[in-house]
């Protein structure tokens, strides 16, 4: 048995994921195993994990079924003592496997997190998460606001995992949010560490940046988070912030939307489900860290569709000239 176990989803990763596997190989720590999962990939990403013969990777083909049900595999096929995910087109530092696995094993602990960089344009940006001492959900509430809802930067407790049934979201998109969150819940203690070791890519015309009709399922991941912590009383303020966060992001997000009317429809039912679901989010200590202008064009559905519509006619002039 492996001490960790490392899930990487694959799907046309050809341009990245040498780099991603030469990050696996050659960490510090010896005693793990590699589980890649090839969804269905279309491009040269199987001959690239065919050129590799290390003993410690276990590879697998599926026809393509989505993100949530090839992490959900990798689960199912891990036998490691610990889980850590990578995506295809990111990458770890060197020790990233030994220092995570020191701090959860030596501290007892079920989930630790650590900061991260963000690649953008060959360019690397430190993201500190705040530091907090080790807790649990219910003693810090504000873990919901601290904690990003990516599954890479982190190494969970296996056990906890397959004991609580925690599962990624199948067949929408976003469906990760939800599974760091019941992560959260079931955790019986969090640790943060206060280093960056992964290194999160970002490149244009990803998933990450493309908006599209897809983005409604954001809807459905909020809703799913709401279900899970909505017995959890003491969280209800935290929960109500975090909810706004997700919107008011995706919201703004539209004035890149591939279709205005999607776009459109989508602010529409973004603040209708805020309306039914905290009627009073105008007051929500979220707007008190935005700013006045930003602010002012968060908090009104109108304001909100006319800013992303502006943005949309400038971009699309700039384009043309």
């Amino acid at each position: 048995m492996a001490d960790i176990s490392i899930i990487v989803p694959i799907y046309n990763a050809e341009k990245y994921l040498q780099k991603c596997l030469d990050s696996l190989i050659n960490q510090t720590k010896k005693e793990i195993e590699i589980i890649l999962v090839n969804d269905g990939s279309t491009d040269d990403s199987e001959k690239i994990i065919k050129t590799y013969h290390d003993q410690r990777i276990k590879y697998f083909k599926n026809k393509n079924q989505g993100i949530g049900k090839t992490r959900n595999f990798g689960i199912e096929k891990a036998t490691g003592k610990y889980l850590m995910f990578v995506d295809s087109d990111d990458y770890l530092a060197v020790d990233a496997c030994q220092k995570l696995y020191n701090k959860i094993t030596k501290e007892k602990l079920d989930f630790v997190i650590c900061d991260f960089y963000r690649v953008e344009k060959q360019q690397k940006i430190k993201i500190e998460i705040p530091h907090f001492e080790n807790s649990t959900l219910k003693e810090n509430s504000k873990l919901l606001l601290t904690i990003n809802l990516s599954p890479w930067n982190k190494i969970y407790k296996t056990k906890m995992i397959r004991d609580n049934n925690i599962k990624f979201l199948e067949n929408v998109k976003y469906e990760d949010a939800v599974f760091v969150i019941n992560c959260m819940k079931y955790s019986k203690m969090i640790g943060k560490l206060d280093e960056a070791l992964n290194y999160y890519v970002i490149h244009t015309n990803s998933e990450t940046t493309i908006r599209d009709k897809k983005v409604f399922d954001i809807l459905v991941v909020v809703e799913e988070i709401r279900k899970s912590l909505k017995d959890i009383d003491i969280l209800k303020a935290d929960l109500d912030t975090l909810t706004i966060s997700i919107l008011m992001n995706y919201n703004i997000q539209q004035r890149v939307q591939e279709d205005w009317v999607v776009g459109k429809k989508f602010i529409e039912e973004s603040f209708n489900y805020l309306r039914d679901n905290i009627p009073d989010y105008r007051k929500n200590s979220y707007f008190k860290t935005r700013g006045i202008i930003r602010t002012f064009i968060e908090k009104n559905e109108i304001i909100t569709k006319l800013y992303c519509n502006v943005y949309r006619i400038i971009k699309f002039k700039m384009k043309v000239n």
